[in-house]
């Protein structure tokens, strides 16, 4: 393979695009300077802001690691300021779930998601500038997170939501928070070196691990085992994939490794798109598709998972699903959101959430030599 053809080299154009075009987006016109935070989504055409219904927490957190790993001290810190500000739970504590377009609480709904991100981001922006008050964020919501979340003390199995004042809303576990726990924890010890998240990475990837994972395919389920209209997102089982490979020896007393090696051999098989390179959303126990929807997280997904399971700067797999990623997803002045399994467009929007999958992936790929 030419050297201009190779992953390394894909890589860069995607990184170039993410720094010409993403980054200066959501400085500019996707940034609302008045509330000082990001607009949930804007037009892929013109960059104007969509009308404005309410602004969420996590997006903010999410913003905020993309420009703390980005380097942009200065942006970084005013979302840091705008997230503290605006989405705080003075009464109970914890986050807001969202504010409206005034910055009024919206949704006071205690969101594990939510939580989860805020531990992240804040690990991110701690390691990126050593901002005392970062870390301080971090191990709080950790500490709130392990103690209000809990069914009963002790549990891993974390409720998914709960009312404002942290009451059971009855919700139960789910799988997608409890991943995004998962990364919350293994970028916390990674930035503070504490052995407490350590702890907290492997008691929640053993429950993770006899609550949601098949054992006929080793796949993540995104409901507890045995609950009906359960599914497997091919996306996630590449994201659990790398999660677990960079947690290594954290969650060494778990089969998860081997579980989620077949995983991804079981998503790539039956979830991607074999001439297109396309990652669908859903499937059952057997493989059969129950949504075909393209949605571009679950594409930065495969391109991390291939990435880390061998992908070198020489690796032809991986330059060429970069090549098809790029060619089906990005555009001069974006991205597309959603595909059809056609191809067709489904959502043309472009939300402020999914620069911090574009800039996970990227991070994986590799840099020229």
């Amino acid at each position: 393979m030419s050297v201009p053809d190779s992953a390394s080299a894909q890589a860069a154009k995607l990184r170039g695009h993410f720094a010409d075009v993403i980054l200066p987006l959501w400085r500019g016109s996707g940034f609302d300077r008045t509330l000082r935070l990001p607009f949930e989504a804007v037009d892929p055409a013109t960059h104007a802001p969509l009308p404005v219904t309410r602004y969420r927490a996590m997006a903010c957190a999410r913003q905020l690691f993309v420009f703390a790993q980005a380097g942009d001290v200065e942006h970084a810190a005013t979302l840091f300021d705008s997230l503290r500000r605006r989405f705080r739970d003075p009464r109970h504590g914890g986050w807001f779930y969202s504010v409206d377009a005034a910055g009024v609480p919206l949704d006071t709904t205690k969101d594990l998601y939510t939580h989860a991100f805020v531990v992240f981001a804040c690990a991110a922006h701690f390691a990126a500038t050593g901002e005392r008050d970062a870390r301080g964020v971090a191990e709080e919501t950790a500490a709130l997170i392990r103690d209000r979340f809990a069914p009963h003390r002790g549990d891993a199995l974390l409720d998914a939501a709960r009312h404002d004042d942290f009451s059971s809303s009855g919700s139960g576990p789910l799988q997608n928070p409890l991943m995004h726990l998962t990364e919350a924890w293994l970028a916390a010890d990674d930035a503070f070196d504490d052995t407490a998240f350590a702890d907290a990475l492997a008691h929640t990837a053993r429950a993770i691990e006899h609550t949601f994972v098949d054992a006929a395919t080793g796949c993540v389920a995104e409901l507890p085992l045995g609950t009906a209209g359960n599914r497997f997102e091919p996306g996630h089982q590449f994201e659990w994939f790398y999660l677990v490979e960079a947690a290594g020896e954290r969650v060494a007393q778990t089969a998860l490794r081997d579980a989620l090696s077949r995983a991804i051999t079981f998503a790539e098989r039956h979830g991607v798109d074999p001439l297109t390179g396309g990652v669908s959303a859903a499937l059952d126990a057997r493989g059969a598709c129950l949504d075909g929807t393209q949605r571009i997280w679950a594409q930065t997904e495969y391109l991390r998972a291939l990435a880390t399971h061998g992908g070198t700067g020489s690796s032809a797999p991986l330059a060429t699903q970069i090549e098809r990623f790029a060619a089906r997803f990005l555009h001069p002045r974006g991205w597309v959101e959603c595909r059809t399994a056609a191809g067709d467009v489904s959502r043309a929007d472009m939300p402020s959430t999914t620069p911090y999958h574009l800039a996970t992936a990227y991070a994986a790929l590799p840099a020229d030599a």
